[in-house]
């Protein structure tokens, strides 16, 4: 398989000679496994020692088995588990000295000073106090003569690293820890199946969910789902918001909804530092709609590898003075902080919140909390008509491309920030196509209430491009009078705001502001990283692995050959491939020939020979290995070679593999595109096209003049997108240059650096660009503004 350029080869870092131990500690959260996996194999991989510590600190304290060396196989199984495999425990013994001594003691047995720690803030912190106490607690084991001299000097300095295990996302420091994205989902899952009882009974329902002292995930799944209300601790209501949720859920009645939702996070206060739980809230809506009956819910609720590779490398380049640092992904980056900083900071945010200083608790919770609450609020509580600014304009949105889930999320967000800023919002209906028809009409807010869990495009959409209709558009701009458009789409969608940019020297009526979102499951758009729909398609991707590797079990060893969507874009086979543990993904980006394919088989004979791990070879997908039989996957392409199919991979591997191992081919269709958008891909989509309609309203004022809009310059045409932690407004004619029309990609991909990582955990010997890795950052220095930063979930 042909390597990208490197700028550095990973055989340069070296963990030869050194011993690394993994342990999960506090609760278990979902991702843990993918995190100890990553660790032990790029340990392995670098030729250090891994260990795995089972039980969190009570292992480390109680040694013996409990302290275990890690080998490739032993965690060939464990990617897509949930909880942690290698256990999880409170230690009351670690917690003292003579816990830590135990600790040291087994620790230096074993030849281990590198600790990688997946946990909460309390098993962070307890981690650096361990640290800082290394050279100590090394003394006192020599005066008790359990310990040489030459052993503490051999083992002088103890390195720690980091990664935040936890489902409330309650750690300052990083977008999403690890799990939280799970419990979204389970959330959001939770909330859909409502909307189906809602059609037959007019019902209120209170979900609590987690969050004893952070808010995220009421307050994300609350965007996510349009909940009426969300209360958290971080933001307590005003005195009497008893009464003020009384009028908002009926006033949401009285416009025809027949659901009411209200997320309550069980750490949920008023001003006074009273609880407010889900009972107080049922009883409160009961008195509301006293003859209807409220139910009360209860939710348990390819981040985590990158996260544990980075881990590995993180302990490599440590030394004696290297403070302890927790690995972290912000946008599509990682980043390395400083452990206590990010404690410090998680401990400010109580220490608000205990204050009373609740907008202060907001703000320092970072820019993406602060921003989602700004972005619920708005969508979630409409103002009366006489509080509403006025304007004059009528702005369009309409959706271009392929379907993708989120798309219906975009457009409510965009009608509902529309009104709010005053102006009248007209939806089109299947695309330029639509819109040469004349299948336009307004768009109220009512209209859109319960579209962000709806998959596919309720507005209807077309691949038609604008061009050979492009004086019949003028016509329906002129007729309807509209002053900016808003359109949601993929590659399709670019190239029809070019045409229409390409147009405005014949007509007037295309002058106006125009802004792309990208919303396309093969994320293939130039000018951001990430497209809305795209996660939702990767998580079909890896569900559907999961399932198929489970039909494998029991059976004889088996390859699975798994095709995706992406055109010429590799994006979903290679992602989803790192995220499933896919053997190899064939893309378009990366040219590959029968010699390529034969050292594939070669590679994947060998593993299933030595019943080492059920292996994937997948266009793009995972790899999942049974202890009672070896399934590989591997990931193609749909367009990745003219030669090679699918179909041949599948015959070549089929002929080869006679005797050990037997194939089979998934061609996984259309299924990305469709069903309920991720909590990802719900969240990402409200956001950036609140940004985007916010920036029309900019451009709007900026432009008028003489009682007209007229808008020419390169500036007023731009694709919002998001590139590497920020959102960034980019003029369509800039992206000219960067973009490869023939094949529909970017001339750059950033993921392309991760493909070596997926070769890496799969065994395969390859080399790394490190000139990537996580830089050093600080918590406490200003992180991107609110305005600029990634709407991160």
């Amino acid at each position: 398989m042909a390597q990208t350029d490197n700028k550095k080869f990973f055989e340069n870092l070296t963990g030869a000679g050194k011993a690394i131990a993994v342990l999960t500690s506090g609760g278990d959260a979902q991702g843990m496994n993918a995190a100890v996996r990553a660790v032990v194999r790029m340990g392995i991989y670098v030729g250090a020692k891994v260990y795995f510590v089972h039980e969190g600190y009570q292992g480390m304290v109680d040694g013996g088995d409990n302290i275990k060396e890690a080998t490739w196989e032993s965690v060939s199984s464990m990617l897509q588990m949930g909880g942690t495999v290698i256990g999880s425990a409170r230690c009351k013994d670690f917690r003292t000295h003579e816990g830590r001594l135990k600790a040291a003691h087994n620790l230096v047995q074993k030849g281990i000073t590198n600790l990688c720690v997946v946990g909460g803030d309390g098993s962070l912190t307890g981690a650096n106090l361990f640290r800082e106490e290394w050279s100590g607690l090394l003394a006192e084991l020599v005066q008790q003569g359990l310990i040489d001299e030459e052993a503490a000097q051999k083992y002088s300095a103890l390195h720690i690293v980091g990664m935040v295990g936890s489902i409330d996302n309650d750690f300052c420091g990083t977008d999403m820890t690890i799990g939280t994205d799970s419990a979204l989902h389970r959330i959001i899952e939770v909330v859909d199946a409502i909307m189906t009882t809602a059609q037959s009974h007019q019902r209120t329902f209170v979900l609590e969910v987690m969050g004893r002292h952070c808010g995220y995930l009421a307050l994300v799944s609350a965007l996510a789902c349009g909940a009426d209300w969300v209360l958290i601790p971080e933001m307590p209501p005003e005195d009497g918001w008893e009464e003020k949720m009384c009028q908002k859920l009926s006033a949401t009645r009285s416009r025809g909804s027949r659901l009411n939702i209200i997320i309550v996070a069980e750490g949920a206060i008023d001003r006074h530092g009273k609880a407010i739980t889900s009972s107080i809230v049922k009883d409160v809506s009961t008195e509301c709609f006293q003859r209807e009956r409220i139910t009360v819910l209860f939710c348990v609720c390819c981040q985590a590898s990158r996260m544990g590779v980075e881990a590995v490398l993180a302990l490599l380049e440590t030394t004696a003075n290297t403070a302890a640092y927790v690995v972290s992904l912000c946008g599509n980056q990682s980043v390395r902080l400083p452990l206590m900083e990010c404690v410090q900071m998680t401990q400010e945010v109580q220490k608000a919140m205990d204050e009373k200083r609740f907008e202060e608790a907001v703000r320092l919770r970072g820019s993406s909390f602060e921003n989602n609450l700004k972005t619920y609020k708005l969508l979630a509580h409409r103002k009366p008509e006489s509080e509403l600014p006025h304007s004059d304009f009528n702005v369009a949105v309409l959706n271009v491309g392929a379907p993708a889930a989120g798309m219906n999320a975009a457009v409510r967000s965009a009608v509902r920030v529309g009104i709010s800023e005053g102006h009248k919002m007209f939806a089109v209906s299947d695309g330029f196509e639509g819109f040469s028809k004349g299948q336009i009409r307004e768009i109220k807010w009512a209209d859109v209430g319960g579209w962000t869990g709806q998959g596919g495009s309720l507005l209807g959409t077309k691949r038609t491009l604008p061009a050979k209709h492009i004086d019949k558009i003028a016509e329906q701009m002129r007729k309807y009078n509209i002053n900016a458009l808003l359109v949601i789409g993929g590659f399709e969608a670019l190239l029809g705001i070019m045409e229409l940019l390409a147009a405005r020297g014949t007509y007037d009526e295309l002058c106006v502001p125009m802004v792309m979102v990208p919303a396309t499951v093969s994320n293939n758009v130039p000018g951001s990283d990430l497209s809305i729909g795209a996660d939702t398609a990767l998580n079909a991707i890896t569900d559907t692995c999961d399932r198929i590797k489970q039909s494998a079990s029991g059976t004889k060893h088996r390859v699975f050959i798994i095709e995706t969507m992406g055109g010429y874009c590799g994006y979903l086979a290679s992602v989803g491939g790192l995220a499933a543990g896919a053997d190899a993904a064939y893309i378009f980006e990366e040219p590959f020939d029968i010699r390529d394919l034969q050292s594939n088989v070669e590679h994947l004979t060998e593993k299933m020979k030595t019943s080492i791990q059920r292996g994937l070879v997948l266009r793009y997908l995972s790899i999942y290995i049974s202890p009672v039989c070896l399934c590989l996957c591997s990931c193609r392409n749909e367009n990745s070679n003219e030669n090679y199919t699918t179909d041949f991979i599948y015959q070549l591997y089929s002929e080869e593999g006679k005797g050990v191992f037997d194939c089979r081919k998934n061609v996984l269709g259309h299924m990305q595109q469709g069903g309920a958008p991720s909590p990802f891909d719900r969240n990402f989509g409200t956001k950036i096209a609140a940004k985007a309609m916010q920036w029309i309203t900019k451009k709007l004022n900026e432009s008028y003049r003489k009682g007209r809009v007229f808008a020419n310059t390169e500036d007023s045409a731009c694709l919002l997108g998001m590139r590497w932690r920020a959102m960034v407004f980019q003029p369509v004619v800039q992206l000219k240059d960067k973009t490869d029309f023939v094949h529909r990609i970017p001339n750059e991909q950033w993921w392309l650096k991760l493909r070596p990582l997926m070769k890496i955990l799969a065994k395969y010997k390859t080399s790394y660009d490190v000139s990537d890795s996580g830089q050093l950052e600080h918590v406490v220095l200003n992180r991107p503004k609110e305005s600029e930063a990634m709407a991160a979930i």
